[in-house]
């Protein structure tokens, strides 16, 4: 070992996680992260030993490994190479920027739109950048780690409110909205640890009330709510514009890699010529751009991708239900956790499912608390009824085994 390697060896976190990793590797035999597999990431999966039914996947409506998608990266590719090879600000700017952009903002309901190189960055670089020191952000406590880096990269003053309680936002609006110059509240339209939703009218009408801005993370929500995919806002009944900020990730359901943000002309323009990770990062490669494109296009001419997603989502909830399991029936959300607590049998229960060709990955901590581990099962337009019935089975006995 180098002396390098040795000073961090040494770190107290370096040997947390080593000790981590042993005990897992002597209960298991594995670690059940940053596993590669060899083909498309969708219903099914191959981690090298054949297919699975997967439920790890982000790749809601199927679009990753469609055809029309895959061939409009490659025609890219062919076109500008595999990278734009600047910031789109200096040289790096093709026409397929501005048309995915131009059809984001229309299909959201927006003015305008702006598309980064990162889902990750469009959110620390946005709120760290719009909001300073004289201002104040609140936002859910089971907000994404990047919501809350932009929070603590704009040095404004921030509160977090228990989760999905606009009462306590009302609360802290009314209290503390004064003694501030600008003020953010900030929400995902679908929460991934737990797939549920805020009440996107009642924040609405409270930021109003209060001269805030409302901004929604439509990570998770974009193509997966409302009839024609279209996010929260139509899932609620209400305008595109319900939100100041909507943002919005296209490494889900658009089956491709980024973020973006849309809004008013003004916003758009402004974090344009100034975001700092948007102006000095590299502009989103070729392929990426066409694929995203490729997919909202079908989303738009194919609803029923979303339908279908939704009916799946149903069932899968039935059948847990059924078979005895915690889950709520009701739910409209294609994200379904199943707490099991302690983190090392979470981790033995995810492999023992995988030996029965289930693929379904643990949460841990710091994801979730300590006693908080979780299966989260992540369902797709393209699941069968079958591979829902034969996972719930399958979960069924390995629970009772374990």
């Amino acid at each position: 070992m180098t002396r390098s390697a040795s000073r961090f060896a040494r770190m107290a976190g370096v040997r947390r996680l080593n000790q981590r990793i042993a005990t897992q590797m002597e209960l298991a035999g594995r670690i059940p992260f940053f596993q590669p597999h060899l083909g498309v990431n969708g219903a099914a999966i191959d981690l090298g030993q054949g297919p699975l039914i997967n439920f790890s996947s982000y790749n809601y409506l199927g679009l990753c490994g469609h055809p029309e998608v895959s061939a409009a990266a490659k025609a890219a590719i062919d076109r500008y190479g595999t990278s734009v090879s600047a910031s789109r600000i200096v040289s790096g700017e093709i026409p397929l920027h501005r048309e995915l952009e131009q059809e984001l903002a229309d299909f959201v309901g927006a003015e305008d739109c702006l598309v980064f190189v990162g889902g990750y960055n469009t959110n620390v670089t946005t709120i760290g950048h719009l909001y300073g020191r004289r201002d104040l952000i609140l936002y859910d406590e089971q907000s994404h780690n990047s919501i809350v880096s932009g929070t603590l990269l704009s040095r404004a003053e921030r509160k977090p409110f228990r989760h999905n309680d606009v009462h306590a936002v009302e609360r802290l609006l009314r209290e503390h909205r004064k003694q501030y110059g600008r003020v953010l509240v900030v929400v995902e339209g679908l929460y991934s640890m737990h797939g549920d939703l805020p009440d996107l009218a009642h924040l609405r009408e409270a930021c109003q009330r209060h001269d805030a801005d409302l901004m929604v993370d439509e990570a998770h929500s974009l193509g997966v709510l409302g009839a024609a995919g279209r996010g929260l806002a139509e899932h609620c009944g209400l305008s595109g514009r319900s939100a100041d900020i909507h943002m919005g990730t296209l490494s889900k359901a658009l089956a491709s890699c980024g973020g973006f943000i849309a809004g008013d002309a003004n916003l758009v323009q402004y974090l344009r010529f100034l975001a700092p990770g948007f102006i000095f990062s590299v502009g989103l490669p070729p392929a990426d751009t066409a694929a995203a494109l490729a997919a909202l296009r079908i989303l738009r001419r194919e609803p029923e991708r979303v339908e279908r997603l939704r009916a799946n989502s149903r069932a899968f909830r039935r059948l847990m239900h059924e078979a005895g399991f915690a889950v709520d029936v009701q739910g409209v959300s294609p994200i379904i956790p199943l707490h099991i607590g302690d983190q090392y049998r979470c981790m033995q229960v995810s492999h023992d499912l995988l030996e029965r060709g289930i693929h379904v990955q643990p949460v841990i901590y710091p994801a979730v608390p300590q006693d908080g581990a979780l299966l989260r099962f992540f369902i797709c337009a393209d699941h069968t009824l079958a591979q829902l019935e034969a996972a719930v089975g399958q979960l069924a006995a390995t629970l009772t085994a374990s």
